[in-house]
């Protein structure tokens, strides 16, 4: 069962990689979609910030390769991987649907991030850079990612305008970023992923003049980057 697991979440993060290429990319959610078109919204990165998808995938498919080819009998990779199979099994299919629908895309990526933590958390403690930091680099990402979708759909359907939802979203980002680092202090890949995401929204207000959110996002990481250090300095 182990051997059959390691290699279905290879298959899973193959398909995952790949679903850029088979459906359209994605560059934030059509404006249109929403009765308040989000033209350019406060809570989402710039966007040379989703590069690290091309990191995220690349590790993914070789920590899921590295663990069929030397640990898919190990028990210690045993709990992370179904969590992360089913992370992974939804995020194929989110592309095509945040095209369309996004609170229904907004639902799927809190499934992912829920399942893509559980991954990260439940990893043992062999084969780090292999086992532990694709999934938690993952959830880092999806982490911000989650929040940024939720402030999009609150501010697209005028149930919050696009700052307080922005303002909001970065506080839960934060709080739950915090809460799931304390849970695995010493990992750096998932503070990184949700700090690179906070830059990326610090640039992009910036850029249009709205300071109030780029503070929220810079308290953000830096109350990451200080829980980080702390925790090294501790190790």
């Amino acid at each position: 069962m182990n051997r059959l697991l390691a290699l279905l979440v290879l298959i899973a993060a193959l398909a995952f990689a790949a679903s850029p290429m088979i459906f359209d990319n994605f560059a934030g959610y059509p404006p249109d979609l929403f009765p308040v078109p989000q033209q350019d919204p406060p809570i989402q990165p710039a966007g040379w910030a989703f590069a690290i998808w091309g990191l995220i995938y690349a590790w993914l498919i070789a920590g899921a390769g590295y663990g069929l080819w030397r640990a898919a009998d190990d028990d210690d990779w045993r709990r992370g991987r179904l969590p992360l199979l089913i992370s992974l099994g939804i995020g194929f299919f989110w592309l095509p649907t945040a095209l369309r629908a996004p609170v229904l895309a907004t639902l799927m990526i809190l499934a992912m991030l829920g399942f893509a933590v559980a991954a990260f958390l439940l990893a043992g403690r062999r084969d780090a850079v292999w086992q532990v930091r694709p999934a938690a680099l993952y959830a880092g990402w999806l982490t911000a990612a989650s929040g940024a979708s939720l402030g999009i759909v609150l501010g697209g359907f005028g149930l919050l305008g696009e700052t307080p939802a922005a303002i909001l979203c970065l506080t839960g980002v934060t709080a739950l970023a915090l809460a799931v680092q304390a849970a695995r202090p010493a990992e750096i890949a998932y503070p990184a992923g949700v700090i690179w995401a906070l830059i990326g929204i610090m640039v992009a207000n910036a850029g249009a003049g709205n300071w109030l959110v780029l503070a929220v996002a810079a308290v953000g990481a830096g109350l990451l980057v200080l829980q980080t250090l702390r925790a090294r300095s501790h190790a």
